[in-house]
């Protein structure tokens, strides 16, 4: 008994996209591509407070009391900080290595804590006064771009610009113009990195500086921005002439 063939579709099936052109309506595929170099909007800066002693309770309290330093001293710059979070705490023993028991030789505490500014200015003062507190650690500055930076709309708009230009000069060179856009996808359009390889802390301190009442604030330079966006176009074009 004969089976229906299954080669040919019913008239009401949808018809599979064709991934080429025709003779009647050749296709164009190219890329635009953009690169901004732009200002940062934000920096990032990491605090590490910390605080060691024989008793436990005296440590946590000696802690507690540094990090509450450090916090009135990042919230007194008011709306130049956007963001403050404390990330870990941690109150360790170190035991002895000699004698036939365990016993704790000391105790240490820490506490990370992270900033983010848009105030440059403020950054500089900012870190140096950190760093001149007793048993702080100040790590970065890291430079970035906020997610809903203009800068990332404006690297797809010239990509996108770009691509058009490109298909457009393909079709002109073939004594032709496009007809319509097929396709536009979007293969990546990314700012750099959240968090780029830090450059080493500014400064570590075991004590207070005595050497000065107040230390100078560091000249602190944005590092520049890398922006990309990447699209794929499809065009079709009027029939060329060859």
């Amino acid at each position: 008994m004969a089976t229906p063939s299954s080669a040919t579709p019913a008239p009401d099936e949808p018809q599979p996209a064709v991934p080429y052109g025709t003779p009647e309506a050749p296709r164009i595929a190219v890329r635009g591509e953009a690169h901004l170099d732009v200002d940062p909007e934000i920096a990032r800066i990491g605090i590490t407070v910390t605080a060691r002693g024989r008793d436990r309770r005296g440590t946590l309290a000696d802690l507690t009391r540094r990090n509450t330093t450090v916090l009135d001293l990042v919230k007194s710059y008011g709306e130049a900080v956007e963001r403050l979070e404390t990330g870990a705490f941690s109150i360790t023993p170190e035991l002895t290595g000699h004698g036939r028991g365990e016993r704790v030789r000391t105790h240490h505490g820490t506490v990370r804590i992270t900033a983010e500014l848009a105030d440059f200015t403020a950054l500089g003062e900012l870190t140096t006064r950190l760093a001149d507190l007793d048993l702080t650690r100040v790590d970065g500055p890291w430079w970035a771009l906020r997610p809903d930076s203009p800068a990332h709309r404006e690297a797809r708009r010239k990509a996108v610009h770009e691509a058009v230009q490109r298909a457009r000069e393909y079709a002109e060179a073939l004594g032709t113009s496009l007809a319509a856009l097929v396709e536009l996808a979007d293969v990546g359009a990314e700012g750099p990195r959240a968090y780029p390889p830090p450059p080493g802390r500014m400064r570590t301190l075991a004590h207070a500086a005595a050497a000065e009442d107040t230390a100078a604030a560091l000249d602190l330079e944005p590092q520049r921005q890398q922006v990309y966006a990447q699209v794929n176009a499809r065009f079709t074009m009027r029939p060329p002439r060859l």
